[in-house]
């Protein structure tokens, strides 16, 4: 029966069907044939799934993050990495690496950073000189970073899982955060020299000063989430509806760009958004009472045990099939489906779970811009008008980045971990 649910599984991906009806789908066929688990199990798992304090920060740093882009608060801090990078050789392209770092430090999900920064700057480098390829492939990218450097809404979703600290892995994912975009802003200038990208006029000391002072209530706001939850005064949902909360009276007071009436169509986005999420998750919850019956977790550390004596090969298989899955899976359900069969096999090898949480998690990424799933590609495809298979051949080299930051992270630890031991060595 097993195999049976597994062919299932792959035949509706394979036909189209949304991965959370997959789930569920596979879900209420499975358990409807064991005779040890009534029906009832599966919507009463999906609500179970579903109460948890922790999970509403997804649907609140969603809101944060479209109240930014509809407030126009993404072109502040486009305006402001322009002011910083825009004279350097491929200076918008450096700017579009530079927004996607500070809005990742704001929204925690990175579809939304590649439709607001990418219906701006993708269009600006068309005008500006740059190839189609080019622009969709930095947006796209780039846009990765923003479920690495906390906050995060993968973290949340690893740390409710898994019971670990969601500060912990915030503080972890900031130094390879910051590393994937160095990699990437270093690979912009070698091709911006190779094919004479241009620049912008180096901004003034009074130019500058003017945009920062501009973008500080913008700025203020992931200083005030990620220091709010490490020192315990938030927790992730409380910042997540701080943020929420702190967005609309910036953008209605202080920036005056966000209008009373572009809320229903913000909260319409945000649900139809969160919803897939999180019925996603609800439906993967389902699914795992059907897997605990076949004792998968069991299975797998049995499996480990009797063919793998290594943790660090056991790191490279973990890599090598999140790297899989997330090319037809996004990165919610992926975790939520297969961390609990995999967390207990990581422990046995002496794996820090935070570790497996930002290895797992810079591996997903990769997935939004791989297809068929690859949604962050998919939208800045569609922003450029390219076509997704031309799309994929320029995103390729920044995928190496974040693949080369990942096998560092993953093998020598003491990088990421760096900074947390120094800001809060309690947490670990």
């Amino acid at each position: 029966m097993g195999l049976l649910l597994v062919g299932l599984f792959i035949i509706l991906m394979i036909l189209g069907i949304p991965i959370a009806f997959v789930i569920g789908i596979v879900a209420l066929l499975g358990i409807m044939n064991v005779p040890y688990i009534p029906e009832v199990t599966v919507p009463v798992k999906m609500l179970n799934g579903l109460d948890s304090f922790v999970l509403l920060a997804v649907p609140l740093f969603i809101l944060a993050a479209n109240l930014m882009n509809s407030g126009q608060i993404s072109q502040k801090l486009i305006d402001l990495a322009l002011a910083i990078v825009g004279h350097i050789r491929g200076g918008l392209a450096h700017a579009n690496i530079l927004v996607s770092m500070l809005f990742a430090g704001v929204s925690g999900a990175a579809q939304a950073d590649t439709a607001g920064v990418g219906k701006i700057l993708i269009p600006n480098m068309k005008k500006q000189g740059y190839d189609t390829e080019t622009a969709v492939g930095i947006t796209a990218a780039s846009s990765t970073i923003g479920v690495i450097i906390p906050p995060s809404i993968p973290m949340i979703i690893f740390a409710g899982l898994t019971n670990v600290s969601v500060g912990a892995l915030f503080l972890v994912g900031i130094i390879p955060g910051i590393l994937v975009g160095i990699g990437m802003m270093v690979l912009v200038y070698i091709l911006a020299r190779k094919r004479g990208y241009p620049t912008y006029q180096k901004a003034s000391m009074k130019n500058f000063m003017k945009q920062f002072i501009g973008t500080i209530p913008a700025l203020m706001t992931p200083v005030i989430l990620i220091g709010g939850i490490i020192t315990g005064i938030f927790t992730a949902t409380e910042a997540a509806a701080f943020a929420s909360l702190y967005t609309v009276i910036i953008g209605v007071f202080y920036y005056k760009t966000l209008k009373i009436k572009d809320f229903p169509k913000i909260l319409v986005d945000t649900l139809t958004l969160s919803s897939l999420s999180l019925f996603a998750l609800a439906a993967a919850n389902a699914l795992g009472e059907l897997m605990s019956y076949y004792q998968l977790s069991l299975w797998a550390e049995q499996f480990f045990a009797n063919n793998i004596d290594s943790k660090w090969i056991f790191l490279l298989i973990i890599i090598a099939f999140f790297l899989f899955v997330g090319t037809f899976m996004d990165a919610i359900p992926a975790m939520i489906l297969f961390i609990p069969v995999i967390l207990p096999v990581a422990i046995g090898f002496e794996i820090d779970p935070i570790l497996l949480g930002i290895v797992t998690i810079m591996t997903l990424a990769v997935g939004l811009v791989t297809p068929p799933y690859g949604l962050c590609l998919l939208l800045a495809a569609k922003i450029g008008k390219l076509p997704v298979e031309r799309s994929l051949g320029a995103v390729m080299p920044y995928i190496a980045i974040v693949l080369v930051v990942l096998l560092v992270v993953a093998f020598i630890p003491d990088v990421a971990f760096y900074l947390p031991k120094v800001i809060n060595p309690n947490l670990f």
